[in-house]
């Protein structure tokens, strides 16, 4: 079982970046796929999470309306669009695959997989 992030990078304040979490070695329409992030000194953050197979999404309030999460089933591959960056959002973000139906989508423990996690940095 693998999930792999991608696309994290240094970007200045209002700009964008797309993260991308390939995932292998398990039946992806199973599973729902979170996004969480960690800061420094900071708890980690349910960030947003989507369930493969009815679409459905999630987000937590602090990212509503900037971040967008999407899914493609044909390459077991989950992106999150994050538009408006602040400082704030500042972290690593990991991707993590729990099984569905999704319930609390930001508690950590429901979920069976993670990836390694990619830098997102946010400069003022």
């Amino acid at each position: 079982v693998q999930l792999v992030e991608s696309g994290g990078d240094l970007v200045q304040t209002g700009g964008s970046l797309r993260l991308s979490c390939a995932a292998s070695g398990f039946t992806f329409d199973d599973y729902g796929i979170g996004w969480f992030r960690q800061a420094p000194g900071k708890e980690g953050e349910g960030v947003s999470c989507i369930g493969t197979r009815d679409g459905r999404t999630y987000y937590a309030d602090s990212v509503k309306g900037r971040f967008t999460i999407s899914s493609d089933n044909a390459k077991n591959t989950v992106y999150l669009q994050m538009n408006s960056l602040k400082p704030d959002d500042t972290a690593i973000y990991y991707c993590a695959a729990g099984p569905l139906p999704v319930t609390d989508y930001r508690l950590e423990a429901r979920y069976d997989y993670w990836g390694q996690g990619t830098q997102v940095t946010v400069s003022a």
